[in-house]
């Protein structure tokens, strides 16, 4: 499965807070449909999107 990466945001984030969140949910809110997803090798979580979806919503 292809995807494109929109954002990403490190995993040690203050405890409470979920930037990748509330970054693909304001993607969501635009139309984009953005996910979060880890990245266990960086440690990170990413917003992305299926590939070819960014450019069907202008991102």
């Amino acid at each position: 499965m292809n995807r494109t990466v929109l954002q990403r945001f490190p995993a040690g984030g203050p405890r409470g807070s979920w930037p990748a969140e509330e970054y693909a949910h304001a993607r969501r809110a635009e139309g984009c449909p953005a996910e979060v997803v880890m990245d266990l090798d960086s440690d990170a979580f990413l917003v992305v999107v299926q590939h070819g979806a960014a450019e069907v919503v202008g991102l």
